[in-house]
Order: structure tokens, then C-alpha cells, then sequence
């Protein structure tokens, strides 16, 4: 059975910083790259970053510089560390596999206002 656990979200000021953690079923994680996706307010989901089974990172361009992602594969969790929010950063961030799964945890809810 697929699991996937989306933690970490919340409301920030622009400027600040949150880590975004997920917790996958091993089935899926060791055998996967693992990606961070959102869903901004009327638009559709989007990919924001991908970490590959040896750890190579990629970044879309909206985000490079600011978001890093990265694996514990002892624990079977995926990360994304963001800094410098901005308002526009708000939306549902999900992980999934990359490509990803039909299967959606409940994702985390970033909020960026003042």
C-alpha cells in the first residue's frame, strides 16, 4: 500500500523559511526519484523539484536558489527546505514519486503574507 505523509507547512512572513518533510512507504522510496509538487489557488499541480535514488537534485526554475530538496533513505523521507518565501510560494505542496503515482497524500498547506 502507497503512503504518503506531507508535513511541515504553515503560515509565514515573506523572508522566512520552512521545511517541508514526507514520509513514503519503503515499497516506493528506495526504488524511486522522489519529487516535491504544489497546487497554487486555481491553478493545476506542478512540479517543483526532484531527488533521484543517489541523490541527484533538480530544481525548476521558479525555485532555483531558494528551494533545496533532499532524502533520508533510512528513513524514508523526503525533505524540501525553503527559504526566502514569497507570497506567490503559497499553495498544497504534495512529494510523489517522480513520475508520480495516481495515489496523493493530503499534501501541506504554505501560507507566505504578512
Amino acid at each position: 500500500q502507497v503512503q504518503l505523509v506531507e508535513s511541515g507547512g504553515g503560515l509565514v512572513q515573506p523572508g522566512g523559511s520552512l521545511r517541508l518533510s514526507c514520509a513514503a512507504s519503503g515499497s516506493i522510496f528506495s526504488i524511486n526519484a522522489m519529487g516535491w509538487y504544489r497546487q497554487a489557488p486555481g491553478k493545476q499541480r506542478e512540479l517543483v523539484a526532484v531527488i533521484g535514488t543517489g541523490g541527484k537534485t533538480t530544481v525548476a526554475h521558479s525555485w532555483k536558489g531558494r528551494f533545496t530538496i533532499s532524502r533520508d533513505n533510512a528513513k524514508n523521507t523526503v525533505y524540501l527546505q525553503m527559504n526566502s518565501l514569497k507570497p506567490e510560494d503559497t499553495a498544497v505542496y504534495y512529494c510523489n514519486t517522480y513520475p508520480s503515482y495516481t495515489y496523493w497524500g493530503q499534501g501541506t498547506q504554505v501560507t507566505v503574507s504578512s
